[in-house]
């Protein structure tokens, strides 16, 4: 599993977690759609746009490895501003390739891309 360094662990003062330190000797958690609702609570709508601001200043519009990222994190972005890199797609694999829609990133999070 590829730890991306220089990389947040988690949003400062929370518990809401960025990465991984280890790798599951099971397999990696399946990176699944999961809905954003307009009504979420205001900590997890930070938690979302510190973790999509960390992936934006660390990885731009290149494609990346998932590595140590966080499933459930990512969950929340998938096939949305995160998107399979690579076809065919494991979203189950620490080696799966993703890359950042800036155009959904720009509609999503106007602040992160900038104008």
């Amino acid at each position: 599993m590829l730890k991306h360094r220089g990389f947040p662990g988690r949003l400062p003062g929370t518990d809401f977690q960025f990465t991984l330190r280890r790798a599951n000797p099971k397999g990696a958690t399946e990176i699944t759609r999961r809905e954003r609702r307009p009504d979420r609570r205001a900590p997890d709508r930070r938690a979302d746009e510190a973790f999509l601001r960390a992936l934006w200043d660390h990885f731009g519009t290149e494609p990346f490895e998932r590595g140590n990222l966080d499933a459930g994190r990512l969950s929340w972005f998938f096939e949305r501003e995160v998107l399979p890199a690579t076809d065919p797609f494991d979203p189950a694999h620490y080696e799966a390739m993703l890359v950042l829609d800036e155009t959904a990133i720009r509609q999503s999070f106007p602040d992160i891309v900038g104008a």
